[in-house]
């Protein structure tokens, strides 16, 4: 497996592979390219565009095919440290099934594959693609619109058995018949030890005196607000409109005061690193890879409970080889095969059994809580519900104003 042998990254590096997954789609809203009056938004409600089961039938031919066509983002799967065009447990997949795999790492910004594949989805044709991976509110988008098929979840026992209990049921998959998580994350608090006392609670983040003006927030509405909700004792997975006011105008009130210097995508990285802030919102898989060259940068998962969030590998409409995509997640969900990819993204496993595994070979990695958090963190975690398109509107535009982007 690839782990002890990766070297040591310095924080610009770290920012750099970090921008490789949920990040760089992070800059579409800092740009302003999800302004809700774009496209995107626009466009997934553009009359005609939705689907159901009925309207939109696929046949599956992985009978008579043992192919696969998946989409990934950059860096999300092992690979061979003599050789990185290969990559271990998809070979190790291949030579067990007989399923010929093409896998491409094409998914670089989530709005940015959804350009690629609207038009055909929209008008169900094939997108020539039979699994695609993307964050839980571009997958919930999908699932508004009918675009996924459903999987047969009882030819999935690993995935049955194995799959977080904390990420069963979420709000925009409440039967998890949809989306089956690749790699999760956490949205939390983090700071430098280096230059501030150790925080505890968003309020501290939000009010401290000694933080005035060294602090950041995250440009992804879901993890700011959600981590606000829980600090007002909310819940993100089920909040109403005045509970979202509320916490709207506690940023507000942070924004106005001073306190929060700027919001950020990823670029929070570095200057956390270098003491130029002192602690911001940040995301547990940049932090991993900071705190390998300075232990005093630190992740904190707020009292009041973080964020959880998935990327989600899904079967779109008129893909023709739904069976042989069962068949290649539940094998990710084997813990064993789950360890070995765990061990070289460094993101969190959703697989039960995977820590054990990777504890025969790396127990100081399976020690990591942000790649194998316990019961009890999780048990404080939430995913962000899933929203309506009208509602996607309403808050993001309440967010984009106060946020000044």
């Amino acid at each position: 497996m690839r782990n002890r042998s990766r070297p040591p990254l310095s924080p610009e590096a770290a920012a750099l592979l970090s921008l490789s997954r949920r990040t760089l789609m992070r800059g579409a809203l800092a740009s302003g390219a999800l302004a809700v009056s774009g496209g995107a938004l626009v466009a997934c409600g553009t009359k005609g565009a939705q689907q159901t089961e009925a309207s939109c039938v696929s046949e599956d031919s992985s009978g008579s095919e043992k192919t696969l066509t998946v989409s990934n983002w950059p860096q999300y799967i092992d690979v061979d440290d003599k050789d990185e065009s290969k990559r271990p447990t998809l070979v190790a997949f291949e030579q067990k099934t007989g399923i010929a795999v093409s896998y491409t790492e094409d998914i670089n910004d989530n709005n940015e594959f959804f350009g690629k594949v609207q038009n055909q989805l929209a008008e169900c044709q094939p997108t020539d693609r039979d699994v695609i991976v993307l964050t839980d509110w571009m997958t919930a988008r999908m699932i508004r619109l009918g675009w996924l098929q459903k999987l047969d979840t009882a030819k999935m026992p690993n995935f049955q058995k194995n799959l977080l209990p904390s990420l069963k049921g979420r709000p925009f998959d409440k039967n998890t018949e949809y989306a089956v998580p690749w790699q999760s994350g956490l949205a939390g608090l983090a700071y430098n030890g280096n230059v501030t006392k150790e925080i505890k609670t968003v309020d501290e983040l939000l009010t401290r005196a000694d933080l005035k003006g060294k602090v950041t927030a995250l440009t992804e509405m879901r993890d700011t607000m959600g981590l606000i909700l829980q600090s007002n004792g909310h819940n993100p997975s089920d909040f109403t409109k005045a509970q979202f006011d509320d916490a709207i105008n506690k940023l507000q009130k942070a924004v106005d005061s001073g306190q929060i210097r700027r919001f950020t995508g990823n670029d929070y990285a570095p200057d956390l690193a270098k003491g130029d802030i002192a602690a911001c919102i940040g995301w547990s898989g940049d932090i991993i890879q900071l705190g390998i060259e300075d232990p005093k940068v630190k992740f904190v998962a707020p009292e009041s409970g973080a964020m959880l969030y998935s990327d989600n590998s899904s079967v779109p409409n008129k893909a023709a080889h739904k069976a042989n995509a069962e068949a290649f997640l539940d094998y990710y969900y084997d813990p064993a095969v789950a360890a070995e990819l765990a061990a070289y993204v460094n993101y969190i496993c959703p697989v039960v059994g995977a820590k054990e595994e990777m504890a025969k070979t790396d127990p100081e990695l399976a020690a990591n809580p942000l790649i194998f958090p316990d019961d009890a963190l999780l048990a404080k975690t939430k995913v962000f519900k899933a929203l309506t398109e009208a509602e996607e509107r309403e808050y993001e535009a309440a967010f984009q104003r106060v946020i000044g982007a």
